[in-house]
């Protein structure tokens, strides 16, 4: 970092401190010495920095993967920073095109508004509310009109455009890229603008159009935002990112008793990733747990933990014992530790020949007949349905008190 920089903001301990939680789990911090730089200007002058994540309501609800980003902003909120929560609702109607290989539908108005709803209130079981920011980017993109609009597109080339990889994949496939989907990162790189943002945040995904902030802010005079980007976060199966159409999810709004059960199937292996990003505990903390993980503790009782974590953070601390009562008492002590994966082909299939294909019963007559008899569980909840059908996804599949399979269905 530049000496006289150094002079003017000293970098104490308390910066110090700030740059680790900046840098807990993150794929970049894009440049680390400008954020450093920012934090120890922030100390010294006592003006917090303008944190921003910007999420289009394309869906009615969200899952623990998008809280991802939303973690590392209490995080950083917790330090005594301005965070922003942007809800994209003039973006969304253009539509993000982030690893898009086709255009995204566009939202009636009415559709992106009730998003919008759903959006704030469950952002906010993350983010303490009295200390964040709400804005609409409607607010600034619908005044802009089209000779603001014009004069946006002005600061950016279309070569420069093309080397986003989904649109270079898309050309050289033949497949159509529609040109209001080259307004999308320009109007969020606009938003970064308007709001005088220090920091953008964003899963890996976003890199492209964080990055059109920084240049856009230069663009229009102001001080180039810093970039910060988050892995993101594999599903139940360990091997997709998580998405509810790979149903290997888990949504923030599901009882608490489900969201207990789907954290304890996940994988020992996974469970660290899931600590680091999705648990406030500190890392010295997460470390010394995977030390005693490693020394001969039961990985269980870690993953019990991260489990009532986010039970808790999502429901409370008594819907989170009750779950962890109510799990063992169904299924005495859980998920074993070891349980097999079992990966099938030709979803949807009915559960009974799941059963069978799995090595869960041994015909599908004898799977009926432990449906009819309620011996049988997915993810927890007991199936009645002989013609229940399963779609592609990962599910813990229980038979009796001791079968168990963690099966991917592609």
């Amino acid at each position: 970092m530049n000496q006289e920089l150094v002079t003017q903001f000293p970098v104490t301990d308390r910066v110090r401190e700030a740059m680790g939680v900046s840098l807990r789990g993150v794929e970049e911090l894009i440049p680390q010495e400008d954020w450093l730089r920012k934090l120890a200007k922030s100390e010294a002058t006592r003006v917090p920095l303008r944190i921003k994540l910007g999420l289009d309501p394309t869906a009615p609800d969200i899952h623990v993967g998008h809280t991802v980003v939303l973690n590392k902003m209490r995080q950083l909120q917790d330090l005594g920073h301005t965070v922003i929560f942007l809800i994209g609702d003039f973006t969304t109607m253009i539509g993000d095109p982030s690893g898009r290989n086709t255009t995204r539908p566009p939202l009636s108005r009415e559709q992106i508004e009730a998003n919008a709803e759903t959006y704030k209130a469950q952002a906010f079981k993350v983010l303490d509310p009295a200390k964040t920011e709400l804005r609409y980017n409607s607010e600034w993109s619908d005044p802009l009109g089209a000779r603001g609009m014009i004069q946006l597109a002005a600061k950016y080339t279309v070569a420069r455009m093309m080397e986003r990889n989904d649109f270079d994949q898309r050309y050289k496939a033949g497949t159509p890229i529609s040109i209001h989907e080259f307004l999308y990162p320009l109007m969020q790189g606009y938003d970064s603008v308007a709001l005088k943002s220090d920091l953008e945040l964003g899963g890996t995904d976003q890199k492209f159009n964080l990055l059109m902030g920084r240049h856009l802010q230069a663009e229009y005079g102001q001080e180039p935002q810093c970039i910060l980007t988050m892995p993101l976060l594999e599903g139940l199966d360990g091997v997709e990112k998580m998405s509810k159409s790979k149903n290997n999810y888990i949504g923030i709004t599901e009882d608490a008793n489900t969201m207990f059960a789907k954290v304890l199937s996940i994988s020992d292996e996974l469970m660290w990733k899931w600590f680091t990003l999705l648990s406030f505990r500190s890392e010295a903390e997460i470390a010394k747990l995977k030390a005693e993980v490693g020394g001969g503790r039961n990985p269980k009782d870690a993953k019990v933990m991260l489990a009532k974590e986010i039970t808790t953070r999502f429901h409370s601390a008594q819907a989170a014992d009750a779950a962890e009562q109510d799990f063992a008492n169904r299924s005495k002590g859980g998920i074993p530790d070891d349980i097999p994966d079992v990966k099938l082909s030709g979803a949807p299939l009915g559960i009974a020949q799941l059963l069978k294909q799995a090595n869960l019963a041994p015909s599908t007559s004898e799977a009926n007949r432990l449906i009819d008899g309620g011996g049988v569980r997915v993810d927890s909840s007991a199936v009645s349905d002989k013609a229940l059908k399963l779609n592609a996804g990962t599910y813990v599949v229980q038979v009796g008190k001791r079968k168990f399979a963690r099966v991917t269905l592609a």
